[in-house]
């Protein structure tokens, strides 16, 4: 694993927000171990979501990993697993790069390019003030957008590789729009983590 403060890392000062992003948090080897792990022993639900009045079924499974906690967002309530030995020693591997206590992860499996996560801010009151949210994908990689909701001129991409940390700090998700978009290259399947401190 990667300390943050090699060279290896990108740290993005944008208008109103931080995002770090560390291309080999994890080793190779280590990143195909937690991706195999985690596509056989998490069980995966795949929910309906409603936007606009029309309901549809979300395209990604996830799954909720928590102590005693459910998290709501898009009209979906998720009631949690107690963490795994794996993903606990993943959330503290994170934590001790992020400084950040975080007490729950949601993950999120694409199983191919058809399957995205649309433009959102992980804003939820449960999630306070200026969250910092944790990402490691593992698997495909998949194209990563964010833009600002008025400064028009604000917008960035990420390739999120096999092994990799996103970390949105700061004001990012009252400011900003992030999504994982559908596409039409043949892709295989991704997991993300996203760990978050659920108040």
């Amino acid at each position: 694993m990667m300390d943050l403060f090699s060279s290896e890392k990108t740290v993005y000062n944008l208008p109103q927000a931080e995002v770090i992003h560390i291309p080999e948090f994890y080793s190779f080897d280590q990143a195909s171990y937690i991706f195999n792990q985690l596509l056989k022993q998490t069980p995966w639900q795949q929910d309906n979501i409603t936007l606009f009045g029309k309901t549809y079924r979300q395209p990604r499974l996830t799954a909720l990993y928590a102590k005693d906690t459910s998290y709501s967002y898009s009209g979906i309530t998720m009631n949690s697993h107690v963490f795994s030995p794996l993903l606990l020693k993943t959330k503290e591997e994170v934590e001790q790069i992020t400084g950040c206590i975080f007490n729950s992860v949601l993950l999120n499996l694409y199983r191919d390019g058809n399957d995205s996560n649309g433009w959102h801010a992980d804003n939820e009151k449960e999630l306070g003030n200026n969250p910092t949210i944790a990402s490691v994908s593992f698997g495909a990689t998949r194209l990563f957008k964010f833009k600002h909701r008025t400064l028009k001129n604000e917008s960035y991409k990420l390739e999120l590789n096999h092994g990799s940390l996103l970390i949105m700090k700061g004001s990012m998700q009252e400011h900003w729009l992030h999504q994982i978009p559908k596409t039409k290259k043949d892709v295989s399947e991704r997991i993300n983590l996203t760990f978050r401190f659920i108040a």
